[in-house]
């Protein structure tokens, strides 16, 4: 492979291209969210309906990621590529184009299934075109384009909806797709991997209760839960499925996931670990821009200029700790990574109407260090003790576990923050009367005699519980994170190897 390597053409062009093509990808995950809010009034949707915009792009590219190995291998890299980014451009154009909330969730459906390739296949063109002494440097470069997206997305966000409107945060993935496009047909050469057998059913009835399971949890607060027979419809074929889907992988000769995998305790804490790291990471992403934006009246620009030192953070550290990572035991990193991202989401709870810029950006970079700290010690951990043929089923696995995390982490935070809103909103609606009022606040009781006063009265209440329900899903998350530290207690020491670490991101 080494003399493979050395012998490939413009290989400085090819590094560009692919790592644009993974940037692309890695841009969607958080640039739209800054939008959302301008968004949410031009479909007419409610904030938890919006989840959708986001939970159908992560769930698309988590069933498809793992797919995206033997696409590559029956049809060829460089066309996979191609189709990719093809159909990535075309729905992006989709997106900005879309005029009702059904058109935006389809449309951001079709951007997370085509662009589901782009970050594996860009990984594996990098180790393909170096030879095996710089497999270090290349995934280095790799993982700080993977980590481009959280940085620049919120800024180019928000300067693209404020100074245009939210269509061009979609929009501007065309010429981008065309440049990355160009490159690929001109440089990219063809490679082909051996034909193997996919088990589509194991495939098939993963889907449909990634999917289903998905359903529930997005319509379940609108549907009123477990009242609902579409509720329960939607539950009953995400058990079904996935019973299937365990029943076909312990009795299928060549199942979709390995039971080998699930033998190795490292691989199996690190991804809990990711799934962990998944659901809180994504779910901040998705709370800040309403929180900012609506609540504490941010303007967009500035909303994403501060949510971006999270991803600066998260750089930072993880160039740090992936030097260091070889000479210290990777547990010590993990645990203080995931010590760092509580008390992130901790200190997130003292905010307040009063509060300036300065504790948003602190809590976001701490958050950032920890993500960043975690995530290279994560990669060692899971992936050290697992065998070399097990690798590409591992990290198609990890990948999809750390998806379906983001995805469920965003649908039940806003579920709990909506239902807590309206909870709250009723208890504290409740102590107020003209009587109590009056006493301590003459003018605001004043107020309540007419139409005008009860309005603004009820916003303020509406703020008030908005902001309480938003610091519950941060103590929430701060919880999580804690009571997850005890599962590095299962894991075993890495034998330290310039092999070891394996950094898997999407």
């Amino acid at each position: 492979m080494s003399h493979a390597a050395l012998s490939v053409r413009h290989k400085g062009l090819i590094t560009g291209t692919v790592m644009l093509a993974s940037i692309l990808q890695s841009l969607d995950t958080t640039i739209a969210n800054i939008a959302l809010p301008r968004m949410q009034g031009s479909v007419s949707a409610t904030q938890d309906q919006m989840t959708w915009v986001l939970t159908s792009y992560i769930v698309a590219a988590a069933i498809m990621t793992p797919l995206s190995g033997w696409l590559a291998g029956r049809f060829g890299r460089k066309r996979l590529f191609i189709i990719s980014i093809a159909g990535f451009t075309v729905a992006s154009a989709l997106c900005g184009m879309a005029q009702t909330l059904p058109e935006a969730v389809v449309a951001r459906l079709l951007q997370g299934l085509f662009g589901a390739a782009l970050m594996p296949m860009s990984q594996a063109v990098l180790l393909d075109i170096n030879p095996p002494e710089l497999h270090g440097r290349a995934m280095a470069v790799w993982a700080q384009g993977a980590v481009a997206g959280p940085i620049f997305g919120p800024v180019l966000g928000g300067w693209l909806t404020d100074a245009y409107n939210w269509r061009w945060v979609f929009y501007i993935n065309i010429p981008l797709g065309i440049l990355a496009l160009l490159g690929i047909l001109a440089f990219l050469p063809e490679s082909r991997g051996k034909r193997s057998r996919f088990d589509f059913f194991g495939f098939a009835t993963l889907s449909v209760a990634i999917g289903a399971m998905q359903m529930m949890l997005d319509r379940g607060e609108f549907k009123d839960w477990f009242n609902s027979r579409e509720i329960w419809i939607e539950t009953v074929v995400a058990g079904l499925a996935f019973y299937l889907f365990v029943v076909h992988s312990a009795t299928s000769q060549q199942p979709y996931i390995r039971p080998a995998l699930l033998r190795d305790r490292n691989y199996i804490s690190g991804c809990c670990f990711i799934f962990l790291m998944g659901l809180v990471l994504f779910s901040t992403m998705a709370l800040m821009p309403p929180l900012l934006q609506e609540l504490l009246n941010y303007p967009v620009l500035e909303a994403g200029i501060i949510t971006a030192p999270r991803g600066i953070g998260s750089l930072v550290a993880m160039m740090v700790v992936g030097r260091l990572v070889h000479r210290t035991d990777p547990r010590f990193f993990l645990g203080l990574g995931f010590l760092l991202n509580a008390a992130s989401l901790w200190a997130m709870t003292w905010f307040s109407p009063q509060m300036d810029e300065s504790l948003i950006i602190w809590t976001g970079v701490l958050q950032g260090v920890g993500t960043g700290m975690s995530f290279v010690p994560m990669s060692a951990i899971a992936f050290a003790t697992l065998t070399p043929e097990l690798r590409n089923e591992g990290t198609a696995l990890f990948n999809l576990l750390r998806n379906i995390g983001a995805s469920l982490g965003i649908s039940g935070t806003v579920a709990l923050l909506t239902n807590n809103t309206q909870v709250l909103h009723s208890s504290l609606a409740a102590h107020l009367t003209p009587f109590n009022l009056a006493a301590h606040h003459p003018q605001v009781a004043a107020a309540m005699s007419s139409r005008d006063g009860m309005a603004q009265l009820n916003h303020a209440i509406t703020g008030q519980a908005q902001l309480i329900s938003y610091i519950n899903d941060f103590y929430v998350m701060a919880l999580i994170t804690v009571l997850s530290m005890p599962l590095l207690l299962l894991v075993r020491k890495p034998r330290a190897s310039k092999t070891s670490v394996q950094v898997v991101a999407e």
